[in-house]
């Protein structure tokens, strides 16, 4: 099932009231109020059509982990900014690695995304600016939503894993690379990345994903990781300006959801209904396959040629960015000052 939170379009007063919907090709089966897909399903108690539709967050987002599971795009990035060495750090083969984002910016598709402001690394021996990013970037991404929740203190074992999971969506991780270049370092991530992060309205279940061979992981993972290989099919586009960038797929991920999962709780963390966990970029092995701007135009240096005759090496302001996933739907977004 599809299932999202909507109101009517035009509907009267200041605050129209949300229903749970479950999304047809045309049509949402209208199953009652409700402002959660985490909430027990009512009967239904109509059809309307899907066009009428304004969709909205949902769920309310707990925790917010974001992952770095795309070997692929963890290689392009370390040949970036580790030229001459080891692309993927040491512990990349070891264990999925992740940072807990800011649930409380996790948006609904279509929502506009002002673009952040922040510490911006000075050239050298020089003081850092402040002052909107230059550098904005998108992340194609895979998220899967917690439905039920762990015991705190018990790890999760990675073959029962996906019993916890109660669908997924596609998220565009917006990212500020230029406040991300000079913050992250010791301790990961901030405000580069806390600003926003969009979701497709609706959460698709996992029996609706199609489910193939994952790569066989080298090393062979330790024993608390250790499962047989699987990814999801799922087709990925991104589109800037009307101009599709790049296409790639959620199959090219080489950690997979359980073994996040079983590496979050393996310290006794537990998992909260409403918990979003993200893939990390997802970008495949060939041409226009990369999840990302700065890996499409390698940091900056190539720029794209859009079909309107344009070039972006980064986002600007006034810019349309679509991410499509198959049956998990489309991420929309526009920047503004």
């Amino acid at each position: 099932m599809k299932l999202g939170i909507f109101s009517w379009r035009g509907a009267s007063g200041p605050e129209p009231q949300t229903h749970v919907g479950a999304v047809a090709p045309d049509r949402v089966t209208d199953h009652g109020p409700g402002s959660s897909v985490l909430e027990p399903l009512g009967e239904p108690v109509g059809e309307v059509p899907l066009a009428g539709c304004v969709w909205h967050l949902p769920f309310p987002v707990a925790d917010y982990v974001d992952f770095y599971s795309s070997r692929e795009h963890a290689t392009n990035m370390g040949r970036m900014f580790r030229p001459g060495g080891d692309a993927l750090t040491a512990n990349w083969r070891w264990l999925p690695i992740g940072y807990h984002g800011r649930s409380g910016t996790v948006v609904v598709s279509g929502t506009e995304i002002r673009r952040p402001h922040g510490q911006r690394k000075p050239p050298a021996d020089e003081t850092p600016t402040f002052g909107p990013s230059r550098r904005l970037d998108v992340e194609v991404e895979l998220g899967f939503v917690i439905g039920k929740p762990s015991t705190l203190g018990e790890p999760v074992p990675v073959d029962r894993a996906l019993e916890h999971v109660l669908g997924a969506v596609l998220v565009n991780d917006w990212s500020a690379r230029d406040i991300q270049a000079w913050e992250y370092v010791p301790l990961g991530p901030f405000l580069g990345k806390s600003f926003a992060t969009s979701i497709s309205p609706w959460v698709v279940t996992m029996d609706e994903l199609t489910v193939v061979a994952g790569e066989q992981q080298d090393p062979p993972p330790l024993d608390y990781l250790r499962a047989e290989p699987f990814a999801y099919d799922i087709p990925l586009e991104l589109e800037l300006n009307g101009t599709i960038v790049s296409r790639t797929n959620t199959r090219h991920l080489y950690w997979n959801v359980a073994q996040q999962i079983a590496h979050l709780t393996s310290n006794g963390g537990s998992l909260r209904p409403g918990d979003l966990l993200a893939s990390g970029t997802i970008s495949g092995p060939g041409e226009r396959s990369q999840g990302s701007l700065i890996e499409l135009t390698r940091n900056g240096e190539r720029p794209l040629r859009l079909d309107d005759g344009g070039e972006r090496t980064f986002l600007e302001d006034g810019d349309h960015v679509v991410l499509r996933g198959g049956a998990l739907g489309d991420v929309r977004g526009r920047i503004v000052p």
